[in-house]
C-alpha cells in the first residue's frame, strides 16, 4: 500500500525466520556482531523490544575524540570496532594513557551516575561505537536487573584493567614494560594478525619512559624477531618470540 507521497515504511519489521516482530532498534542490536560481548548482550529479544530510543552508530577516525575529560557525561559508549585510548592530563601539562578499550568494551560509564567524564577518549584506529544515552540506561536498569548487574561487572572490569596498567606497565625494567604492552596490544589484533602500534611518544606516555628509550626498544625487538612493522602504525607480533622474551625478561627482573 502506498501513500500519495510514496511507500509506507512500517515501524516494525518481521524477521526473516518467523512471525517475530522487532522494532528497528531491537533489530540492529540483535544483528550486532559484538552483541554477545556488549552490554545489551544480557537482554533477550523481548527486552530489546522495549528499547524506544535510537542508539546512534557513530564512526571516528584516528585521533578524533569521542568525549573529553570534565565534560558532562550524557552517554556511555560500546566499542564495536577499533581501539580507543583513555588519557588523563596533569597539572604540569603532561598526559598519560591509562588504558585501552576494544570491541565489546563499555566506556564513559561515569555518565550513568551523572558525573563528568574522567578521561579523554580518543580513537587510535578507525572506530565504530554505539552511543547509549543515560536516560535509556536509567530506564533499562530499573526494568532489567540483569543489565544493572552486568554494568557493575563492567565497571569492576574497567577498574581491574586500570589496576593492571598501573602494576604491569608502570613497574619493572623498560624492556619488561614494553613487552607487556605488546602483549596487551595483541588483545586488539585484527584477523590478519596486525595490531595497532602506538607512536613512540604514545608508548612513552603509556609506559613512563622517554621517546628515545621506546624507539630503541622497538628497534631491538624488531631485530630479535618479536615484531614486524609493515607501516608506522601497525605491527605483526610473533607470539612465540614475544612469550619467550617475556619469560627471559621476567627472570632478569
Amino acid at each position: 500500500m502506498k501513500s500519495p507521497t510514496g511507500p509506507v515504511i512500517p515501524l516494525y519489521e518481521h524477521s526473516a525466520a518467523a512471525s517475530t516482530v522487532y522494532n528497528p532498534q531491537a533489530r540492529v542490536c540483535i544483528q550486532c556482531g559484538v552483541r554477545r560481548l556488549a552490554l545489551f548482550g544480557v537482554l533477550d529479544p523481548a527486552a530489546l523490544e522495549n528499547i524506544h530510543y535510537r542508539v546512534p552508530d557513530l564512526r571516528f577516525e584516528p585521533g578524533q575524540p569521542l568525549f573529553a575529560a570534565n565534560a558532562p557525561g550524557t552517554s556511555a559508549f560500546t566499542v564495536r570496532e577499533g581501539v580507543v585510548r583513555l588519557e588523563r592530563g596533569n597539572e604540569r601539562g603532561g598526559r598519560r594513557i591509562v588504558r585501552l578499550a576494544g570491541p565489546g568494551d563499555l566506556i564513559g560509564m561515569e555518565a550513568m551516575l551523572g558525573q563528568t567524564y574522567a578521561a579523554d577518549a580518543l580513537a587510535c584506529t578507525p572506530v565504530k561505537v554505539c552511543r547509549l544515552p543515560r536516560v535509556l540506561l536509567d530506564e533499562l536498569s530499573g526494568a532489567q536487573p540483569q543489565l544493572l548487574r552486568d554494568m557493575m561487572k563492567r565497571w569492576q572490569a574497567a577498574l581491574d584493567e586500570a589496576d593492571e596498567w598501573l602494576t604491569e606497565l608502570s613497574v619493572g625494567s623498560a624492556r619488561w614494560r614494553m613487552l607487556r604492552l605488546l602483549l596487551k596490544l595483541s588483545e586488539f589484533g585484527q584477523p590478519d594478525g596486525q595490531v595497532w602500534l602506538p607512536s613512540r611518544q604514545e608508548m612513552g606516555s603509556m609506559l613512563g619512559m622517554t621517546v628515545e628509550t621506546a624507539s630503541r626498544l622497538v628497534s631491538a625487538l624488531k631485530r630479535e624477531g618479536v615484531l614486524d612493522t609493515p607501516d608506522v602504525r601497525h605491527a605483526v607480533l610473533q607470539m612465540p618470540a614475544l612469550m619467550a622474551a617475556l619469560k627471559t625478561a621476567a627472570q632478569g627482573d
